[in-house]
């Protein structure tokens, strides 16, 4: 096994920031029905800036490990440089070739994260 699927394994093992957190100021969730990964995230925001994330799910190691890895990036930053975020930075973070077939599996976090950051656009309109 080298180096980067340890990596994918290790996150899938012993997530960070796993849990749901008590009064989030925003939750956000979806499912990848062809692979049966569930994800809901949490993030407290204050001052515009990502005070508490946590994360809840089930499914397979790729979008487990992907959602552990990117809470750890976007913890304490800001809200534009989360929204700033892309998918190919989480590819090189993930360290490992995603392909086509697991492309949703990587970027359901990804694509959770992003829709969060809309919505708190809205509710601050």
């Amino acid at each position: 096994m080298d180096l980067y699927a340890e990596n994918i394994l290790d996150h899938f093992q012993n997530p960070r920031n796993h849990g749901r957190l008590d009064k989030p100021t925003i939750t956000v969730d979806d499912a990848n029905p062809l692979c049966g990964d569930k994800l809901v995230l949490d993030l407290t925001v204050e001052n515009s800036h990502i005070k508490e994330i946590g994360f809840d799910g089930s499914g397979c190691a790729i979008s487990q490990a992907a959602m552990s890895i990117l809470t750890e990036e976007i913890l304490h930053k800001s809200l534009t440089d989360a929204e700033s975020f892309s998918k190919d930075e989480l590819y090189k973070l993930l360290g490992v070739a995603i392909s086509p077939a697991r492309v949703k599996c990587a970027l359901l976090g990804y694509t959770l994260l992003k829709k969060a950051i809309i919505l708190l656009k809205h509710q601050a309109q």
